[in-house]
């Protein structure tokens, strides 16, 4: 956001706490670097405030002052929020330490950040990125397995190359798997009939790819479990052999899941509980997409709607 030139030096009290969370509260490289980044943040706008400020003499109407500054230089509130979380748990520190200080941080929040709605493929589409010639090659084989069990059964990627061979369970008569989700939350899912033929063909010719022993469902050329880039490059490859005429990432293949779901059955619950997610707010969000369909087809065919535009 600043010039380096312009980088004030280094606060000793940002020093300590970013020490004590490394070591103390054994918090990851990632974040404390991350702290790092958005406390000197920090002390940047602090300095260059007129007259210059020390972070100790930063008050509430300086911190609003600065989110609209970041945020007018073109920072989302998503970045806004994360930055604000590091400048609140650095004062909060500092209080402890003085504990008649205020925290200037602590009532201050973030803009409303604007959800984007999720990118989905159309059925159309959604058959014609899986809908590949008959290809023998256990490479093709494993790919056709990976991309249909995707959209059959709403997988994340990670939750996906965490699959091992043992996942599968027969309930009933019918084939499902169990994955291990977001905060080692586990959760059945049912597995599609197109996805079980794709899935047994792979399982067909898996052993002459993965390693003896190996315990990942889908493996890489060397044998071992998969890397989630190398199935974001193979869907992306499948995207442009098929002509498609955006970029398709796995996550896409999850919301087109869920839209269509949604879509078929209304049953936002049963949806819900599919995709994993803890809240249904998360899911409510395909909801929005089904309604923008909806207007679209308004647009098109009412004749009020139509009126306008001739």
């Amino acid at each position: 956001m600043f010039p380096p030139e312009n980088a004030p030096p280094p606060d000793e009290d940002v020093e300590a706490y970013l020490e004590e969370i490394a070591t103390q509260r054994r918090r990851s490289p990632h974040t404390v670097s991350n702290y790092r980044r958005d406390l000197g943040i920090l002390i940047q706008l602090a300095a260059h405030t007129q007259p210059p400020l020390s972070v100790d003499a930063v008050e509430t109407p300086h911190v609003r002052r600065f989110v609209a500054q970041l945020h007018a230089q073109g920072l989302g509130a998503r970045s806004l929020a994360r930055m604000l979380s590091a400048w609140r748990g650095f004062y909060r520190w500092k209080a402890l330490r003085d504990t008649s200080r205020q925290n200037p941080v602590e009532n201050v929040r973030p803009p409303k950040n604007v959800k984007a709605l999720p990118n989905v493929l159309s059925v159309d589409e959604t058959g014609r990125l899986l809908d590949m010639s008959k290809n023998d090659d256990a490479v093709a084989l494993r790919d056709q397995a990976m991309f249909e069990l995707f959209y059959s059964s709403g997988l994340r990627l990670a939750e996906l190359v965490a699959l091992n061979v043992d996942c599968f369970q027969d309930a009933f008569g019918n084939t499902e798997i169990r994955v291990l989700g977001k905060r080692g939350k586990w959760r059945i899912v049912p597995v599609g009939q197109k996805a079980l033929g794709a899935l047994h063909e792979w399982a067909r010719r898996r052993g002459e790819i993965a390693l003896d022993g190996e315990a990942a469902l889908f493996v890489g050329r060397r044998g071992k479990r998969i890397h989630p880039r190398v199935v974001e490059e193979r869907l992306q490859r499948r995207a442009i052999a098929q002509g498609l005429p955006f970029s398709v990432h796995p996550h896409m293949l999850r919301h087109s899941f869920a839209s269509h779901l949604l879509q078929s059955s209304g049953d936002l619950r049963a949806v819900q509980e599919m995709l994993g997610h803890s809240s249904i707010a998360s899911t409510q969000v395909y909801t929005h997409l089904d309604f923008q369909r909806l207007a679209q087809v308004y647009d098109l065919a009412h004749p009020r709607a139509r009126r306008d535009k001739e």
